[in-house]
């Protein structure tokens, strides 16, 4: 691929984070083009639930979810032991969607405002693409253009691993539950009317769903008889602060910008918050302006994740939180208030 011209934006990586920037930047008026080596609709082994704050941003990007398109969902609750505690969204509510619809539903919308899409096309350097247009590296954990952009540097780094699959049954609540265990944590997340999707997050490579439900019978009981609608997917759940996102005339978005643990439930709505503040920013020509911004949603996102990740390393103190919130859910729903930023409302 020759150089892009001035004032035109490249996207490298069409999944969700990519197609999001894309169809942002292109209702700021830049014409946007959009590589990425796979072909759609391209799934993930990753949370299907995007919180309040991630249904507006979409929405500010036309991609309204309908009825038909996932579940909504009102709040979240914790399942440890015998104890239980639940809180309702304040704002709106969240919505749960297949990874694929999801992503189908990002392309058409992208095609429809003129973004050229280009897949099965690879970018093997992003030497001498800038000729005074923007590069966005939105491919993932393991950026090619982290690297060649010479962000690579981090603060923190660690990993867990992560599995899901999908069952036909009826989802019994409307809620995301986390059902927490001594070595993992297993998210159950209603995506339809009539499918659900269970996540194992974990330490340990090696473990897989089957196994860790011995930890949770009484959810085991609940899916034993439900009819598998997917195959088991994993991958790995990273934590990662980047020093800087922007490098002259390039930003990097979505994982590849950094990320925080899956445990929070966070990656989909940060990076459609992200895709907001990167247009508004490539709008103004200044993209330091979406470092700082950048900066804001990433350390809401890890205060939450950090907490979370506590709990699951210590277990006495996960038992003492879940009983002190199960006593006063009110904490609970303060604390879930503040769980996801929102972007400033449009001027």
């Amino acid at each position: 691929m020759g150089a892009i011209s001035r004032g035109d934006v490249l996207v490298i990586g069409g999944g969700p984070a990519g197609l999001a920037a894309a169809i942002a930047a292109r209702l700021k008026g830049f014409a946007v083009t959009v590589t990425d080596a796979a072909r759609p609709p391209i799934d993930k082994a990753c949370g299907e639930g995007i919180l309040p704050a991630g249904v507006d941003a979409l929405r500010r990007l036309g991609v309204p979810l309908g009825g038909g398109d996932g579940f909504s969902f009102r709040g979240i609750r914790f399942i440890g032991g015998d104890r239980s505690v639940e809180a309702r969204f304040r704002t709106g509510c969240g919505v749960a969607v297949r990874r694929m619809r999801l992503h189908s539903l990002l392309v058409r919308r992208a095609a429809a405002l003129g973004v050229q899409l280009r897949w099965g096309a690879a970018i093997e350097s992003t030497s001498g693409l800038s000729s005074g247009g923007w590069i966005v590296g939105a491919d993932g954990q393991g950026s090619r253009v982290r690297r060649e952009a010479l962000l690579d540097r981090a603060h923190s780094f660690s990993t867990r691993f992560g599995f899901r699959r999908h069952y036909r049954m009826e989802p019994w609540t409307d809620m995301v539950e986390v059902h927490w265990g001594a070595h993992c944590q297993i998210y159950v997340t209603p995506v339809g009317p009539d499918e659900i999707g269970v996540a194992l997050l974990c330490r340990d490579s090696h473990l897989r769903l089957d196994t860790a439900l011995g930890e949770f019978p009484a959810l085991a009981r609940r899916l034993e008889t439900a009819r598998l609608t997917s195959t088991e997917r994993g991958g790995a759940t990273t934590s990662r602060r980047l020093r800087r996102v922007v490098q002259g005339r390039t930003a990097l978005i979505g994982d590849a910008s950094g990320s925080v643990d899956a445990i929070a439930g966070e990656g989909l709505s940060l990076s459609f918050l992200q895709a907001c503040a990167l247009a508004d920013a490539l709008a103004l020509g200044d993209l330091s302006a979406y470092q700082v911004e950048h900066r804001r949603l990433a350390r809401h996102a890890a205060i939450s994740a950090n907490a979370l990740l506590l709990l699951d390393r210590v277990g006495w103190l996960r038992r003492l939180v879940l009983h002190g919130l199960a006593f006063e859910p009110s904490i609970f729903s303060l604390l879930l208030a503040q769980h996801a930023p929102a972007l400033p409302d449009p001027a």
